[in-house]
């Protein structure tokens, strides 16, 4: 074979690698782009789900959140200590990857998402444990998956036009009502599937941490750390933080 011959069969190869890796890209995009809202609320209470009762391989939230308390002085070196190993260790060894290889993933969903969102989702819910939130209100289930979407809940209110109630009654009765959590619910399973499906992966890191974590399949320890501070800001230590300085008293586990 001449060098002529050779330098073109080389030139074909490249571009049939270069075509390969467009039509990958490109369904990937196609895939995200079909997210729909009930999709995505779908994946965010089986991530809740799987967070609350384990999944093979696993501890469970109980288990995951004693093992951390039981190795710190304190919740808050707990909590950080727990923050570290997801931005770092977990981070570096794919452990990510392996999160999600032992389960079934909402066929709808990219599996790398659905990993991303169970992995960042058991970050937050850990935070409010260690600070003594009930994982089975449904009211912390619903600033679990506002965290997750890197927003407030008074935000999410705000942007869709969701009447938040009464701001001393619910102070009272220590509550949103249960209406409005299941509106709020499905703005933030709205907002995550708009945000991936309109805008591609590339962009998405600033507006919304988990979604910026799936960028190429890596887990960015920035927005990891981004989801952290907020859930530390969101879970106070005297009940839950809506967003505008109102403080929710929350029941104890």
């Amino acid at each position: 074979m001449s060098k002529i011959e050779q330098s073109s069969s080389q030139l074909k190869e490249k571009i049939k690698t270069f075509v390969r890796t467009k039509q990958l890209v490109s369904n990937n995009t196609d895939q995200v782009s079909k997210i729909s809202q009930e999709a995505m609320s779908k994946t965010l209470d089986w991530a809740y789900s799987k967070v609350l009762n384990g999944i093979p391989g696993q501890k469970d939230i109980d288990q995951f959140v004693n093992d951390y308390l039981a190795k710190s002085a304190d919740k808050e070196s707990a909590i950080d200590k727990m923050i570290k190993f997801q931005t770092t260790k977990a981070a570096a060894s794919g452990f990510v990857t392996g999160f999600g290889g032992l389960i079934t993933m909402p066929v709808t969903i990219p599996a790398n998402v659905s990993t991303v969102i169970l992995f960042q989702m058991r970050m937050i819910a850990a935070i409010a444990k260690m600070r003594g939130y009930n994982l089975h209100s449904d009211q912390v289930q619903t600033f679990v998956y506002a965290t997750l979407a890197g927003t407030s809940v008074l935000d999410i209110t705000k942007k869709f036009s969701i009447e938040f109630g009464n701001k001393f009654a619910i102070e009272m009765v220590k509550k949103i009502p249960g209406k409005v959590l299941t509106k709020i619910n499905q703005a933030v399973g709205f907002r995550l599937a708009t945000k991936f499906g309109t805008r591609g992966l590339v962009n998405l890191g600033k507006a919304i941490p988990v979604a910026g974590a799936v960028v190429g399949g890596t887990f960015d320890a920035v927005t990891t750390r981004t989801i952290a501070k907020l859930a530390k800001d969101t879970f106070t230590d005297v009940g839950l933080n809506t967003g505008d300085g109102m403080i929710i008293p929350e029941d104890s586990d």
